[in-house]
């Protein structure tokens, strides 16, 4: 009898159904929950308990920047914590310091005063609270098509469909349209208006608009190059803050250092996570101008946690952005990105079940349809949050039959691989892409 063969004759080894036994699998229903561990992991590979070995073409969670060979932040992290495993947050250490500076040298404009904490979803926690804080507001617009994180705050202000179980919420989220060119009856720019009619109807009520510059999760919408400028002036001439959710795209994802960046824009809060660190390590971050930081000097900062600035945390961040700015991989990223771009097309141009790709530098989608000129979609919102599988669900099984892993999510394929994968193994990823949607053509509407 094989590994992973058994009695139960549920195609787990003892490792997994023990994890299913005693560890919660996430965003789902437990009886679907079928773990399989990874042994092993080393550049945009990684390799299963079976032996079999997957090109990461979605960076796991669209975190691992950096792949899986960064002995570099390791080693910072074994330093730190041989040095000092854990300090409370009211002392501090050089790679807490550091790190704070880093940040405020590589996001745009002058942000500059940074609250650490553990996750995006923490970040975003933060980004709230300071935005209610210092304007003295409560109410906070985000998108439908969104994702923040799943704390109470950060899932209140998601649109996913994964909020609705965990509603009402926090109070004062409202929710408004995206710019999604391919799946909504308003144009893109109409989207900001809209939000400035809901501004102008709301009163001086809202804190800020938060949003993903590029949506992530929710299908990788890249609104025109107007869209977030006008935006910002939108938030601006309400007394709201514009919060830009990099979690996602921060990091080289895009090309650039951050979304926002694509299209020159200074936020007034940014929060960061996943390719922070490249995942080595978990940390968010929440990063603001100065004119907020100054608001606190005499107001209190009502927010804290015991982990903010855990020290093994910010050595691997500061690592990381080493690694991306001594290894070029901002620029790198748009290079290979265009390089990515132009093979998604071509897999458009043979599969009539591709509806629509969108993205930038290594951060792209591929939307897929059951009849192209009616646009319907194989996979809908309301399927997130409940059982079985799609076929786009399908789509991503068979791709991982050919040595592939790439996430789904409602419609969309989500590909993000690290920052470090080579034209060769983009051709590799696609060819088992490719052989995945001959499943999506099977079952299109004839």
């Amino acid at each position: 009898m094989s590994e992973r063969e058994s009695a139960d004759g549920d195609g787990l080894n003892d490792i997994e159904r023990i994890d299913k036994e005693h560890v919660f699998g996430t965003w789902s229903y437990q009886k679907e929950v079928s773990p399989t561990q990874v042994v092993d992991a080393d550049g945009v590979r990684f390799t299963t308990a079976d032996g079999d070995e997957y090109i990461d073409f979605s960076s796991q969670l669209m975190c691992s920047n950096l792949g899986h060979s960064a002995d570099r932040i390791a080693d910072a992290v074994h330093e730190q914590m041989r040095d000092a495993a854990y300090v409370s947050p009211g002392y501090t250490t050089e790679n807490r310091a550091k790190l704070g500076e880093k940040l405020a040298e590589i996001t745009p404009g002058e942000l500059s005063k940074t609250f650490l904490s553990t996750s995006g979803t923490e970040a975003v926690e933060a980004a709230i609270k300071i935005a209610r804080f210092y304007t003295g507001k409560q109410k906070i617009i985000s998108r439908y098509r969104s994702y923040h994180g799943a704390t109470y705050g950060s899932i209140s202000v998601t649109g996913d469909p994964r909020r609705l179980e965990s509603e009402p919420g926090i109070p004062g989220t409202i929710k408004a349209p995206d710019p999604y060119a391919y799946g909504s009856t308003l144009d893109p720019m109409e989207s900001v208006e809209y939000i400035d009619e809901m501004l102008e109807l709301e009163g001086d009520t809202v804190a800020a608009i938060l949003v993903e510059p590029i949506v992530g999760s929710n299908g990788i919408l890249v609104p025109p190059e107007e869209y977030l400028p006008r935006l910002k002036e939108v938030a601006h001439d309400h007394g709201a803050l514009l919060i830009c959710d990099e979690v996602m795209a921060g990091f080289g994802r895009t090309g650039e250092w951050f979304g926002c960046d694509v299209f020159d824009v200074e936020p007034d809060i940014m929060t960061m996570a996943k390719g922070l660190t490249g995942a080595y390590q978990p940390l968010g971050a929440t990063i603001v101008t100065p004119e907020i930081a100054d608001h606190f000097e005499e107001n209190m900062l009502c927010h804290g946690h015991t982990y903010a600035g855990h020290p093994a945390a910010v050595a691997a961040g500061r690592a990381a952005i080493d690694i991306y700015q001594e290894e070029n991989l901002i620029e790198r990223a748009s290079e290979v990105g265009d390089y990515l771009g132009d093979r998604i097309d071509e897999l458009a141009d043979r599969h009539p079940s591709v509806g629509d790709t969108r993205g930038v530098g290594l951060f792209r989608g591929i939307e897929l349809t059951k009849h192209p000129e009616k646009r319907v979609p194989f996979g809908e919102r309301a399927d997130k949050i409940s059982p079985g599988s799609t076929v786009v669900d399908e789509v991503s099984a068979t791709a991982a039959d050919h040595g592939t892993y790439v996430a789904n999510m409602i419609n969309t394929l989500i590909i993000a691989p690290p920052l470090t994968i080579t034209e060769d193994e983009i051709d590799e990823a696609i060819a088992a892409i490719d052989a995945g949607l001959e499943v999506s053509d099977d079952a299109m509407e004839h």
